[in-house]
């Protein structure tokens, strides 16, 4: 079965295709030309299925409909003492331009602006399917806390200073098969694998 994926972030595509090596996974530019999703929900499920939706919506367009269906992540990190932010906005939590350079660093800055070094903290990840037979949707998480500083060198995004309940690592200085093991993308992709085997036997 083939997947393409409705992201042209590459550390997602090859965290994705690392771990579905029994699909065809195909990041979105390789199949579409990539095009503007305005991510408008209110939940990460709601912009996840936005997500996979409108790819499947331009793969139906083209007849491609019955060879592919299309997934998204949509995911994020929660911090406690900054009341569930960033959430949903985390990928643009320093405005216009955000990078995840300057998104961390903003987030340290948060913290400081609270006297704070660390903060009980949360990963989630939706993973949306849109397919011939409906729209589903799986959920992982992964807790831990955040620390005013960043370490190691692996990962993307808040990665460097996250650090999972159970380690005294970050992220970031994790092994990146102990990172694959525990996160919040790969428990969601685990759950949404037993969607996919419905979807290709029932094809």
């Amino acid at each position: 079965m083939k997947i393409l994926l409705a992201t042209g972030n590459k550390d997602k595509v090859r965290e994705i295709k690392e771990f579905y090596k029994e699909y065809e996974i195909y990041a979105l530019g390789e199949v579409l030309e990539p095009f503007e999703i305005i991510e408008d929900g209110d939940s990460f499920k709601a912009n996840a299925l936005i997500k996979a939706r409108a790819v499947y919506e331009k793969l139906r367009e083209k007849g491609l409909e019955r060879e592919f269906v299309s997934l998204s992540d949509d995911s994020g990190i929660s911090v406690e003492a900054l009341g569930g932010a960033p959430g949903i906005y985390s990928a643009r939590y320093s405005g216009e331009g955000a990078t995840d350079a300057k998104n961390r660093a903003k987030m340290i800055a948060e913290l400081h602006a609270r006297d704070l070094k660390t903060s009980p903290a949360f990963y989630t990840a939706c993973i949306a399917i849109a397919s011939p037979f409906g729209e589903f949707c799986a959920h992982g998480f992964m807790h831990g806390a955040v620390i005013d500083e960043e370490r190691g060198s692996n990962g993307f995004g808040y990665d460097f200073m996250f650090v999972p309940r159970g380690y005294s690592q970050t992220v970031g200085e994790l092994a990146p098969s102990v990172k694959e093991a525990i996160s919040h993308r790969t428990r969601g992709l685990a759950l949404a694998r037993y969607i996919l085997k419905s979807i290709e036997d029932a094809k």
